[in-house]
């Protein structure tokens, strides 16, 4: 990440790629504690239109990413953890 939060798999503050990729919930908080950041749980079955919108705006940002990387494992996964269709 780019503004220096060091987050751990061993802290269990991100899951590993194996486990779905993506911060926990104790990663959410070290994170928006230091930046002063509003990040969110995923979104995977949304319940109202706003997580819907969510949703395909994470699966959208992450297809880019997932073409684009020379290692897109942590990509791939993460888009499994959140059902989306581009990966499915």
């Amino acid at each position: 990440m780019s503004t220096g939060v060091a987050l751990s798999i061993k802290k269990g503050e991100k899951l590993s790629t194996k486990q779905g990729a993506g911060l926990t919930a104790k990663g959410r908080a070290k994170y928006n504690k230091a930046t002063g950041s509003k990040l969110k749980a995923p979104a995977p079955n949304p319940k109202s239109d706003k997580e819907q919108g969510r949703k395909n705006s994470f699966c959208g940002r992450m297809n880019g990413v997932r073409k684009r990387a020379k290692n897109n494992d942590r990509a791939i996964a993460s888009m499994k953890r959140w059902n989306c269709p581009q990966v499915s």
